[in-house]
């Protein structure tokens, strides 16, 4: 449900995984609040990591977001999003794990930390 999940208004500085397969999906920095209740991004770690299919539920056509490597579903994408892209991410909080800035040494992802910008 929205305005419910673990991640929607969680700000820190790090990396969200697909919480099936730890696959890299979101950097925070890359993080918004769309106020639609959902973890909000502009962008995705890389496009690659990602897939999207055309989802007919709930009555209407929309594009569903999914990890490119184990499938899980994630959320959706729209078009309505904020500069550069134009586009809002809404993925769904249980289908993340977050990797803290402060933990991705101990995690095996030191040499992706200078791309996690550190704020004090």
């Amino acid at each position: 449900r929205a305005f419910s999940g673990e991640y929607d208004k969680h700000y820190e500085r790090g990396v969200y995984q697909c919480i099936g397969c730890a696959q890299d999906l979101f950097h925070a920095d890359h993080k918004y609040d769309s106020g639609s209740g959902w973890p909000s991004y502009y962008k995705p770690v890389a496009t690659e990591n990602i897939g999207i299919s055309k989802d007919s539920s709930w009555l209407s056509v929309r594009n569903e977001v999914h990890c490119s490597r184990c499938k899980g579903h994630l959320g959706h994408v729209f078009e309505d999003g904020p500069e550069p892209t134009g586009l809002r991410y809404c993925i769904n909080s249980a289908s993340l794990r977050f990797v803290a800035r402060g933990d991705m040494e101990a995690e095996g992802y030191g040499a992706y930390i200078n791309q996690v910008e550190d704020v004090k």
